[in-house]
């Protein structure tokens, strides 16, 4: 048989293979669609779509938090041959006019919650689709699935679509300006599907969580294209909150998530160790987690536990490790995966201490998504692993990474220049990222390349790993930005992370759990202290933190500070918050500003 060399044809091969398995559902599992249901919908969708006038070349916009039926309506739409892509739901209207207007889609699937804001932003949509409320002037998925026409053509439709056609865009979260559209063919999602697996493998029936935002590649990638080409179960979440819900539901055996997501189920472990009354229990969890803390120093530093250490790792995993993992619902992963940013050591070394290896990937949306992996019997910590196979590499003058090879973008949809700039004519795609390699292939992220600080003194530094440093210290880190570029020295604005402040809040008897509150709380200030001291230490003393300012507020994804992806803003967070960074360099130290705590070593490399 041939191999399927499109989304739509690898979903057909996928959905006869058991067509009374169930491919998507919710979490319990009380919405749920086998494969055979799935293929049916699908068929509906295409040709209700295509009876609207939906065909090969054209787009159709996605807006809704992740649910079931997201699935037959986006694979619908792909079997018509149009380039299917969605939106994050908190674009305001403005920057939807900016996405559709260079996207071009006429049609709009969407919750109805979001039908005013769409008809708002000032691009005359021929049809919007709702999939919960009807709404007026919009259709219905039933309506849309009506307009289907006896004479419609599935088979021959899907099969026409060539592997050069553009299956998605994605529109990047540019940290300065408006994002640019990213063009994804056919081809490069099979080669990126094919040629992860071939590394992180994936097998019919495999269960994942999706959670992420649909209009995120990462998400797009490890949930639904590695579902159509090899048959996955997924489980939506409509809501982060859920999660953890999610995962004792579903005991994933694949599963991968942003750092902030694996620093949160970090310090939840650490919370309910924390919490946990039971004299008994409590010592088990403290001598299991000790070992464990054990096994991440010795990963951490690329030796070997000896026998007995070993051994009584073993021991520790039967008793109490092991049912942790169960509890959390990360007992049955063939692979773990975190992508997406940097995430910080002590992280991975933690998850690696409970028996949960962690292989960090790396990649962007130019390049489709993932780039590079190792599984997690290959890994090595602190590295993004290997290139995928298939694709060069070469690095250049500057220490800036470029990629040739099959998961290069078409281009930037409708920006020719951008497009050159970022592609040249030989077909090597400059990343943007300052990325070194050893002997053995192994890739280490060093940062952006324009995001580089180089102080007063002309020192290069990267922010990301200061920043993560730190942030691994402390839980109560919600965003952390290094300031020093020009600067005799580096400061820190810091904000608390949303998620935590209330249970800080109340294990602490406060009761205001705000932002302002909090940041001007003495023991909170005195908690950031430590962690800043605690992440200097293992910095070299140019790179660290000399001064910070906790600021009173809450960044949200999307805002002026840090885009729907969690990457910072720079330049926004410069010039917004410029009087707070000149206090931080003033020559008397001002109220709100606060050094390290000078109780703890600092590092003296």
């Amino acid at each position: 048989m041939n191999q399927p060399h499109t989304s739509p044809a690898a979903f057909q091969a996928t959905a006869a293979i058991d067509p009374g398995a169930v491919a998507v559902r919710d979490i319990g599992g009380g919405n749920a669609l086998t494969w055979g249901e799935y293929a049916t919908q699908v068929r509906e969708v295409a040709a209700g779509l295509a009876a609207l006038g939906v065909g090969r070349g054209d787009t159709v916009a996605f807006m809704m938090a992740n649910r079931v039926d997201f699935y037959p309506l986006e694979v619908g739409a792909q079997h018509t041959g149009a380039t299917s892509f969605s939106v994050y739901n908190t674009l305001s209207a403005e920057q939807l006019h900016y996405v559709f207007a260079n996207a071009g889609n006429k049609v709009v699937i969407c919750e109805a919650q979001y039908v005013d804001k769409i008809r708002a932003c000032g691009i005359a949509m021929e049809t919007i689709v709702c999939v919960d409320t009807p709404v007026p002037g919009a259709l219905t998925v039933a309506q849309l699935k009506a307009l289907g026409r006896p004479d419609f053509d599935f088979d021959a439709t899907w099969r026409a679509i060539a592997p050069e056609d553009i299956v998605t865009l994605c529109y990047t979260s540019g940290t300065t300006g408006n994002p640019k559209g990213v063009e994804i063919s056919h081809a490069n999602l099979e080669f990126e599907c094919r040629a992860y697996a071939s590394v992180m493998p994936v097998e019919f029936g495999d269960r994942i969580t999706s959670f992420l935002p649909t209009a995120h590649m990462a998400d797009r990638v490890t949930n639904l294209y590695l579902h159509q080409y090899f048959g996955t179960q997924i489980t939506v979440v409509p809501d982060r909150t859920q999660l953890p819900a999610a995962l004792a539901d579903v005991h994933p055996t694949i599963w991968g998530a942003v750092p902030r997501v694996w620093e949160k189920l970090k310090a939840a472990v650490e919370y309910s160790v924390a919490a946990e009354t039971d004299p008994a229990r409590r010592a088990a969890l403290d001598w299991a987690l000790g070992l464990a803390a054990r096994k991440a120093e010795a990963q951490l530093a690329g030796v070997a536990l000896d026998e007995i250490q070993a051994a009584e790792w073993d021991k520790a995993d039967a008793a109490v490790l092991r049912p942790l993992r169960a509890k959390l619902g990360l007992d049955q992963l063939k692979w773990a995966l975190s992508g997406a940013a940097p995430i910080p050591a002590e992280t991975l070394g933690f998850f690696y201490g409970l028996g949960i290896p962690i292989s960090e990937v790396w990649g962007i949306s130019e390049l489709t998504c993932i780039v590079s992996v190792s599984p997690p019997g290959q890994a090595r910590l602190g590295t993004v692993g290997k290139l995928l196979p298939g694709l060069q590499s070469r690095i250049g003058e500057d220490g800036e990474y470029f990629v040739r090879g099959p998961l290069v973008m078409r281009e930037y949809r409708k920006e020719p220049a951008k497009t050159a700039d970022a592609l040249d004519t030989d077909g090597w795609l400059a990343t943007g990222d300052i990325i070194t390699e050893d002997t053995d292939g192994y890739l280490r992220v060093v940062d952006r390349k324009k995001e580089l600080i180089i102080n007063s003194g002309g020192k290069n530094m990267s922010p990301a790993n200061i920043e993560n440093t730190v942030k691994a210290a402390t839980g109560l880190i919600g965003a952390l930005a290094t300031i020093g570029d020009n600067r005799p020295y580096n400061t820190a604005l810091i904000v608390l992370d949303a998620e935590s402040a209330p249970p800080y809040a109340a294990q602490h008897g406060l009761t205001d759990a705000s932002a302002p509150a909090l940041a001007a709380d003495k023991n909170v200030i005195a908690e950031i202290a430590r962690g800043v001291a605690v992440g200097n230490a293992k910095l070299s003393r140019i790179e660290q933190i000399k001064r910070f300012i906790i600021l009173p507020v809450f960044w949200e994804p999307g805002g002026d500070e840090i885009t729907l992806t969690m990457k910072l803003r720079r330049k926004p967070i410069a010039e917004k918050y410029a009087a707070d960074i000149d206090r931080m360099y003033a020559p008397e130290l001002a109220p709100d500003v606060h050094e390290p705590d000078t109780g703890t070593a600092t590092g003296t490399h």
